[in-house]
C-alpha cells in the first residue's frame, strides 16, 4: 500500500530554517515523482516544489526559488524539503505527494498525469 507521511514542521519565527520529510512506504521514491504542495485554509492547494522521477530535475514555484531546495534523502527512501528563509506568508499545512491524476498543467514537467497518494501534511507556522 502506498502511503506517504511528512513530519518536521513547526512554529518559527521569519527568517529561521525548517526541513521537512516527506517518508515514503509501498513504493521507491527512486523511482516516481515527489512535490510538495501546501495547503492555506480558505485557499486552494498550491505546489511548492517537485523532483523528477526521469532524471531527478527539480522544479519550484516561483514564490520559493532560491529559499527551498527538495532532495532525496539519502538511503531512506524519503524526500526532503529544506525550507530557509522562511517568511510569514510561508505559513501552511505542507503535504508531499508521488505519481496520482490529481492534473496539476504547471508542474507536468515533472509529473505528466498529476499527482496522488496524497500525505496528511505537517504544519509550518511562521511568525514575523
Amino acid at each position: 500500500q502506498v502511503q506517504l507521511v511528512e513530519s518536521g514542521g513547526g512554529s518559527v519565527q521569519a527568517g529561521d530554517s525548517l526541513k521537512l520529510s516527506c517518508a515514503a512506504s509501498g513504493f521507491n521514491v527512486d523511482y516516481y515523482s515527489i512535490a510538495w504542495f501546501r495547503q492555506i485554509p480558505g485557499k486552494e492547494r498550491e505546489g511548492v516544489a517537485c523532483i523528477s522521477n526521469l532524471d531527478g530535475r527539480t522544479f519550484y514555484a516561483d514564490f520559493v526559488k532560491g529559499r527551498f531546495t527538495i532532495a532525496r534523502g539519502d538511503g531512506e527512501n524519503t524526500v526532503i524539503l529544506q525550507m530557509n528563509n522562511l517568511k510569514p506568508e510561508d505559513t501552511a499545512n505542507y503535504v508531499c505527494a508521488t505519481d496520482g491524476t490529481d492534473y496539476y498543467p504547471e508542474w507536468a514537467d515533472c509529473a505528466i498525469l498529476g499527482f496522488g497518494s496524497w500525505g496528511q501534511g505537517t504544519q509550518v507556522t511562521v511568525s514575523s
